[in-house]
């Protein structure tokens, strides 16, 4: 029996407009990370969980015109999004597949360089789909991952809204079998998937008042705020004043808001 596709923060048009941005948002980092593969002209490249954007330019500009990029995704919706972006560029070198990151129906052994972003940290079962990620790539391809862990999101002074609201979407995660913290374990997997030459570099960063993702946990909250109330977790009047009094809370300068604790972590697939 086919488990369902489940991603955490859903599908929604709001969803697709967080993800659009969240390009630019992480930009700088996508970059570095990538220069760490030392991708060269005439490769072959996949980005797994692409969305409607991912980073298929940044792929296509290192590939060159010799090389060739495929952007997967398991939502159709998504997936019409990235193909009209890739032909709005007009990157000759991407194409755009719908499908399972555990089941991609890809060639084995067929890329140089695999990157996956924030996936594993939305969905069930992360090592079935770094498993697949690793059959993709050929002896001594890369593999480049940026995971999120929860361990430092938060903020000072701390907020009874935050705090409840953070119980209510970890019983949210932990009913949808979803590590928040899988961040931590992904260099883990990919030892344990048969990758060496692993490197991990950890990210985190301080919102100030004003930035972009100051409220990037309030826009989780209100993306599965449907499903919250539908699964008994919480009722809408109290996500209503919990999500009120939060944003209030933001909305001081001087409360100080932490990120995620992110992992980048590349390895080479033995040659």
């Amino acid at each position: 029996m086919t488990e369902p596709d489940i991603y955490l923060l859903g599908r929604s048009a709001r969803e697709e407009e967080r993800l659009r941005k969240q390009v630019d948002e992480l930009a700088g980092e996508a970059r570095w990370l990538l220069d760490q593969c030392q991708i060269q002209p005439g490769a072959r490249a996949l980005e797994v969980g692409c969305g409607p954007q991912g980073v298929l330019e940044l792929l296509s500009e290192r590939v060159g015109t010799s090389g060739s990029v495929v952007g997967l995704d398991s939502n159709e919706s998504f997936v019409a999004s990235a193909r009209a972006h890739v032909a709005e560029r007009r990157l000759t070198n991407v194409a755009v597949e719908h499908g399972d990151a555990r089941a991609t129906h890809l060639p084995r052994a067929s890329f140089d360089v695999v990157f996956c972003r924030l996936v594993l940290v939305n969905v069930p079962r992360p090592e079935q789909i770094v498993a697949e990620l690793v059959s993709l790539l050929r002896p001594g391809g890369v593999l480049a991952s940026h995971e999120a862990d929860y361990l430092s999101h938060g903020c000072d002074p701390p907020s009874p809204a935050w705090d409840r609201l953070f119980a209510i979407f970890q019983a949210y995660n932990r009913a949808k079998r979803i590590d928040m913290f899988v961040g931590r374990r992904t260099q883990r997997m990919l030892r344990d998937a048969g990758l060496v030459d692993l490197h991990v570099n950890p990210v985190i960063h301080v919102y100030p008042h004003g930035h972009h993702r100051r409220s990037i946990f309030l826009d989780f909250i209100e993306n599965i705020r449907g499903a919250l109330v539908a699964e008994g977790l919480a009722k809408e009047e109290e996500l209503n004043e919990l999500t009120q009094d939060l944003r209030r809370h933001l909305d001081d300068p001087d409360t100080l808001v932490v990120s995620h604790l992110f992992f980048q972590v590349w390895g080479r697939k033995p040659a």
